[in-house]
């Protein structure tokens, strides 16, 4: 039989093969759901602890216990991703309300990471057992089959507080991210509780009740007025600042205090800072401070930055502000999970598609308990009745052969083979016509409910569920009603979790610094033949010029604003602020060249050195290795850039020798066979710095310059 061929477009079969992967990431591994604000991840997670029965007031359990029943039953992508899904949960400082409540080491505010999950245990937060799992045994959401179909899984989290605003959501899907910042509980209960009482809402009118973020880091919000625009598009930029207190120091200094960071500094943050500080030292962009010290611990964030006295403390503290990252921007993208598909949305929307959900959960949820209740009547009214004719239902069974027989003749009235002791008793039991449920109650039934109070007991159980069916079904008949519900039941949550707003809104002006400008000195730069480079001042110079001039390789007068650039034999020009070298005592070590430029004494040589201002308005020569020779302006090696091309080489050559032409100067050129060469200066053209030159001496074969 002939095969019929079919004929695809490779790139077409390859871009619906990406889409359905990007999709699959998307949903199912990167983004929250706007419902629970759950990935996958932590919703299993959560899930597969409340099926393990861990609860927030039993005993912890190992989180390796807790990862591996995940894995191997709802999330099939490596362990990795669900501990740390795990540790974040349980992080107060990452989140507004944690879920999980951790036991061990689950890392700090300051980056250290969580100790292995062997070594820590976990268990549900309260929070998370009585508002995101309570109601899963009364059928509020669909259970769909896992990865393998051997168990159910809920598809959503019955959460009744806004989680996607709450405690926010970070991710990285494919071609989109998500960035939802936290919020205060108490506040964003209030616009819940707001927006059922109107639905129309604005997002103005909702930031009567959420006033911005609440970082758990606390902080400032510098930009109150940019929110409104941000919450009703769901993107933009919120501008943070740490707060920063002064405190009296020893002898009239101050002290620079930061007690709350910004939400972005969390981590490896909190050290950068510290670097990035104490460079502003190192870079003499400040000179103020003596010390730097992190006593931050689990308390809360203490870093303590002593100024020199005298010193403008709001002039640092706005230096701090834009030269590190004590003021950052948190990018706002609130995407998420809706319907099954990625959207940004405000917070309004996000609010609208919370309080559908809550209506979904309740009508699921009061439906189910109505059923239940009418399932009780049902058999509460058997017993009833049968405590009424209760010798008849004795003569019946004792009558009948088995327990069929006896069922029988309760539900549907046959008497065929129970005796009974009169024809009465047989007609009677021809008409009780119980249910099916009612009978099986009756025969279950134990001889004590026969007691007087037992059966008073029956019957104010009766009245109670009859109750209660008047108010579940008021609930799910008048909307009026489930509303009054929710929101009570969000009252008494918000009294439960309610925290103080932590992070302050407010519109701040951008930080200005005063730059103080540098007096100028004058300096001498002394380099050993070690390369190691200190500068020392004048008057130090010249009560150690001897020692000075016979110890040091190089010295180079200049001042302490100037630049000294280096000239290489490799042909490259390194320059580096004299402010870059450390400034102190003739016996100082000093620091490495190579540590403050770009030079690199392992591979180049440095055949000149000295200062910018040295070299301007002068004309340096250039002498290569095959005999070039070139003269250039001095102005044209001034730059901004570290780095700059001196000259430019024919093949397999290099620099031998530079150096300043005074006027009327000659450049003597020698060679490796004791060949000379005697130029002046005036003979030669100037040329510019990316020149070849001209040759300067013809050599024979095998010879080549060695100085000049």
């Amino acid at each position: 039989m002939p095969q019929e061929l079919i004929h695809s477009e490779y790139s077409e079969i390859m871009q619906k093969s990406y889409i359905d992967y990007a999709m699959s990431v998307i949903v199912q591994r990167a983004l929250p759901d706007v419902r629970d604000g759950l990935k996958p991840v932590q919703r299993r997670t959560l899930y597969d602890m409340y099926e393990l029965g861990i609860r927030y007031n039993g005993p912890y359990r190992k989180s390796a216990r807790i990862v591996g029943d995940t894995m191997g039953k709802y999330h099939p992508h490596g362990d990795s991703s669900i501990y740390d899904a795990l540790v974040v949960m349980a992080q107060d400082f990452k989140k507004e309300l944690p879920l999980v409540d951790g036991h061990g080491n689950f890392g700090s505010i300051e980056g250290d990471g969580a100790a292995a999950m062997r070594y820590t245990e976990a268990r549900l937060a309260k929070v998370t057992q009585e508002t995101f799992l309570a109601d899963l045994d009364k059928d509020v959401v669909d259970f769909v089959p896992n990865f393998d179909e051997t168990e159910k899984e809920p598809s959503v989290l019955p959460v009744r507080i806004p989680n996607i605003l709450i405690n926010g959501a970070e991710g990285i899907a494919v071609g989109m991210a998500t960035s939802i910042p936290t919020h205060n509980p108490g506040e964003v209960i209030d616009l819940v509780i707001a927006y059922m009482k109107n639905p129309d809402m604005s997002t103005k009118q909702a930031m009567k009740y959420v006033k911005g973020p609440d970082f758990p880091t606390g902080g400032i919000v510098t930009n109150k007025d940019d929110l409104e625009e941000i919450y009703s598009t769901g993107q933009g930029k919120i501008k943070l600042r740490g707060r920063v207190e002064t405190e009296p120091g020893k002898a009239g200094h101050t002290k620079v205090v930061i007690t709350e960071i910004p939400y972005t500094m969390i981590g490896s943050g909190i050290g950068k800072f510290l670097a990035d500080t104490a460079a502003l030292q190192e870079n003499h962009l400040t000179s103020d401070i003596s010390d730097i010290s992190n006593q931050s611990s689990k308390e809360g964030i203490r870093i303590v930055i002593d100024l020199k006295k005298g010193a403008d403390v709001e002039n640092f503290i706005n230096l701090l502000y834009k030269k590190t990252k004590l003021e950052d921007t948190f990018g706002v993208n609130m995407l998420c999970v809706c319907d099954g598909r990625p959207e940004t949305l405000g917070i309004v929307p996000i609010i609208r598609h919370h309080v559908e959900f809550q209506y979904e959960l309740a009508r699921r949820k009061y439906t189910t308990l109505l059923n239940k209740e009418r399932e009780k009547k049902e058999v509460q009214e058997g017993l009833i009745k049968a405590c009424d004719c209760i010798d008849l239902i004795i003569e019946i069974l004792r009558g009948s052969k088995d327990r069929a027989m006896a069922e029988a003749c309760l539900v549907e009235g046959k008497t065929d083979g129970i005796k009974f002791k009169t024809k009465t008793s047989e007609k009677a039991a021809k008409t009780l016509l119980f249910t099916k449920r009612q009978a099986d109650a009756i025969l279950d039934m134990r001889l004590y409910r026969l007691i007087g109070l037992e059966i008073q007991a029956l019957r104010a159980d009766y009245d109670q569920t009859m109750a209660n069916i008047a108010v579940y079904t008021d609930i799910l008949e008048n909307r009026d009603s489930m509303t009054k519900v929710i929101i009570d039941d969000l009252k008494k949550l918000k009294k439960e979790y309610s925290v103080p707003r932590k992070t302050t809104i407010d519109n701040v002006e951008e930080a200005v610094i005063v730059e103080k400008p540098i007096e100028e000195t004058d300096q001498v730069v002394l380099i050993d033949r070690f390369g190691y480079a200190r500068g020392i001042d004048m008057p130090t110079y010249e009560r150690n010029k001897e020692a000075a001039d016979s110890e040091s390789k190089r010295v180079i007068f200049c001042k302490n604003t100037d630049k000294l650039i280096i000239f290489t034999d490799t042909g490259k020009a390194d320059t580096l602020k004299v402010l870059d070298l450390p400034l102190g005592k003739f016996r100082d070590k000093g620091e490495p060249v190579d540590n403050v430029s770009n030079f690199d004494g392992s591979k180049e040589r440095a055949l000149f050195v000295g200062s910018v201002s040295e070299i301007l308005g002068k004309e340096m020569y250039f002498v290569t290795k095959r005999g070039m020779i070139k003269k250039v302006a001095g102005d044209e090696f001034e730059s901004s850039r570290k780095t700059i091309a001196a000259t430019k080489f024919k093949d397999n050559d290099e620099l031998v020798a530079v150096g300043i032409l005074e006027p009327g100067s000659e450049i003597t050129i020698c060679t490796e066979k004791k060949h000379k060469s005697k130029i002046k200066a005036c003979d030669f053209p100037l040329m510019h710095k990316n020149s070849v030159g001209n040759t300067g001496i013809k050599l024979k074969k095998g010879d080549s310059v060695v100085e000049a």
